[in-house]
Formats: structure tokens, C-alpha cells, sequence
């Protein structure tokens, strides 16, 4: 039984595809492409041995060229909507109980939370507008 050329493209595209599964490795996944595109060339097109590899390659390569950049410009990007203790860094609070460099009340985000200065030497008076600028466990740091 001879199995013809575009078949073994398929074979070796779904062991990429197991492969990247496995391992979330996403250039398995363009080398995947590339496989089934040699598959399109060998199966539809007729192409030689030599134009399977050359699509396979040059598929491949362009992908991993292209799209690796891209994903690792946005996996470097920073979520843009802020959620948890990052949504209340750089929000205005407001000054429940004196707050110096040991401590003191705020309110913020509808919420009293414990406080203290950046600035050991400063301290803010009752109902005086601060902003977060770091939140330290339960602790917001203010200036």
C-alpha cells in the first residue's frame, strides 16, 4: 500500500498540531501551516518533492518571521483595563484620620483602607485629597 506524498504532509501537520497542544509552543503551529500548505501543493497542484519542502519552508519561515514579533509585542504589553490593587494605583482618596510615614486612614474607592506617606516627613490632615500611588498589602501608600 503506497500512501502518497500529501498524506505524510497531513500526518506530520497533526503532530505539530499534538506537539503545540502539548507544549504551547506556537511556532509548532506555524510549522503545522506550513506542513498543510505542502499537503494543498502536493495533493491539488501536483507539485514535486522539491516544491513541497520549498512551500513547507519558505510557509513556515514567513510565519514565524512575521507572526512571532506581533505576539510578543502584545505579550509585552501591559492589560489595558486594570483590575484589583493595579485599578487603585494613581486614584484620589481622601483623609479619614491623619495620615503620616506610621499610618493613618483613607478613604478610597468607597472603601477605608490604611495609609501612610511615601514621604516619611510629610503628613496629610483630615479631609485633605491624596493620590495612591502603591498599594503594600492592605496598606495604601499616598502622597
Amino acid at each position: 500500500m503506497d500512501i502518497d506524498a500529501w498524506v505524510w504532509w497531513l500526518i506530520g501537520a497533526a503532530a505539530l498540531g499534538i506537539g503545540l497542544v502539548i507544549t504551547a509552543m506556537p511556532e509548532l503551529g506555524m510549522l503545522a501551516v506550513g506542513a498543510v500548505a505542502a499537503a494543498v501543493v502536493s495533493g491539488i497542484f501536483g507539485g514535486g518533492a522539491v516544491l513541497q519542502v520549498v512551500t513547507f519552508v519558505v510557509i513556515s519561515t514567513a510565519l514565524i518571521a512575521v507572526v512571532r514579533p506581533i505576539a510578543n509585542r502584545h505579550r509585552a504589553q501591559r492589560p489595558q483595563l486594570a483590575t484589583g490593587v493595579e485599578a487603585l494605583k494613581g486614584k484620589q482618596a481622601v483623609v479619614l484620620e491623619r495620615v503620616d510615614g506610621s499610618g493613618g486612614r483613607i478613604k478610597l474607592a468607597g472603601e477605608v483602607w490604611s495609609a501612610r506617606a511615601l514621604d516619611a516627613d510629610r503628613a496629610y490632615d483630615v479631609g485633605q485629597q491624596v493620590d495612591v500611588v502603591d498599594i503594600e498589602g492592605a496598606t495604601a501608600i499616598v502622597i
